[in-house]
């Protein structure tokens, strides 16, 4: 008896566990952004940074789909340093050289005018491009994809 409550027991625990596993959401590992600058110079990748408002219904829809789906967050994690900004943020950052806060780089540096918006920064620190749209999931991996295969040219910048 002793015998079938033990073997019971280890398939209810390695289903739970495969389960579990299933179930657990896969998460974008964002970094600080002064932390992914003086990473990247150490380890070149290029950084990604995502701007958000609270307001921006994209922005949160993006946070359920995009950066949920299990391709764009190994993408992320793994051949990025993906940095969350709050567009409106009056902290300060370096940004392309200039000590600003967040909503002084997002308009006057980023030249950027709407959310969810996007920066690619080289691991030198200076911005590459930036991109202003709401995504799906195979957009996003798309874009990551491209900006992957341009990456040697860029980290000179």
């Amino acid at each position: 008896m002793s015998r079938i409550f033990v073997a019971l027991a280890a398939v209810l625990l390695c289903a739970s566990l495969g389960w579990s596993a299933k179930m657990a959401p896969s998460e974008v590992r964002w970094m600080d952004y002064s932390k992914a600058l003086d990473t990247a110079k150490v380890t070149p990748k290029l950084i990604l940074v995502s701007l958000y408002a609270d307001w921006c219904i994209p922005c949160l829809v993006m946070e359920k789909t995009v950066y949920s789906d299990a391709s764009v967050v190994g993408l992320l994690n793994s051949r990025f340093y993906p940095v969350r900004l709050n567009a409106e943020s009056q902290d300060s950052i370096i940004c392309d050289g200039h000590k600003k806060t967040v909503n002084r780089c997002f308009f006057d540096v980023w030249e950027l005018n709407a959310l969810p918006a996007f920066v690619l920064v080289a691991p030198k620190g200076m911005s590459i491009l930036t991109v202003v749209d709401s995504m799906s999931p195979d957009e996003m991996q798309l874009l990551l994809y491209q900006f992957i295969e341009k990456q040697k040219e860029w980290f000179e910048r």
